[in-house]
């Protein structure tokens, strides 16, 4: 120990001082990151149920105007639900992916849909076959796969 300085008895202390700011049991920098935490967690919650519920309404809208395709005779039910599918494409992939046509337009369908029914099933008919005879598909099969397809939707 230093003898030039004498140790110093706790009268010569200073008292203790509180950081600025600090007068009261809360302090502002606490309360703003609190409400800046709970506003994002709230902006993230409405994005969800907004997200949901754009995918419930496309895919409840669709499986609706399916299901009123399903009273109109072979050929006009085929349109309707090739013009169905056109505008399921357009609001799920965009305007571009909805103009293509033939193989492409089957290729973009099992994409959107995640499947193969397009290109190599009964829905081949959507691609190149709407100018068939009504006969040479079968309508309750491709109706009931369209049901299933229409019911996955998430968007």
């Amino acid at each position: 120990m230093n003898d030039a300085h004498p140790p110093a008895d706790l009268s010569t202390l200073r008292p203790l001082h509180l950081p600025t700011g600090g007068g009261g049991a809360v302090q502002p920098e606490v309360v703003a990151a609190i409400a800046i935490g709970f506003g994002l967690a709230l902006l993230v919650g409405l994005i969800r149920i907004v997200r949901a519920r754009r995918g419930t309404s496309v895919r409840r809208a669709a499986l609706r105007e399916l299901a009123l395709a399903k009273n109109l005779p072979p050929e006009p039910r085929r349109v309707a639900q090739a013009r169905l599918l056109r505008r399921l494409v357009r609001t799920l992939k965009g305007e571009e992916a909805a103009r293509a046509r033939g193989p492409a337009w089957a290729e973009t369908l099992d994409t959107t849909f995640a499947t193969d029914f397009f290109r190599s099933g009964p829905g081949q008919a959507f691609a190149d076959g709407l100018y068939r005879r009504p006969g040479s598909t079968d309508s309750d099969t491709i109706d009931a796969e369209l049901a299933r397809l229409l019911s996955r939707i998430r968007a």
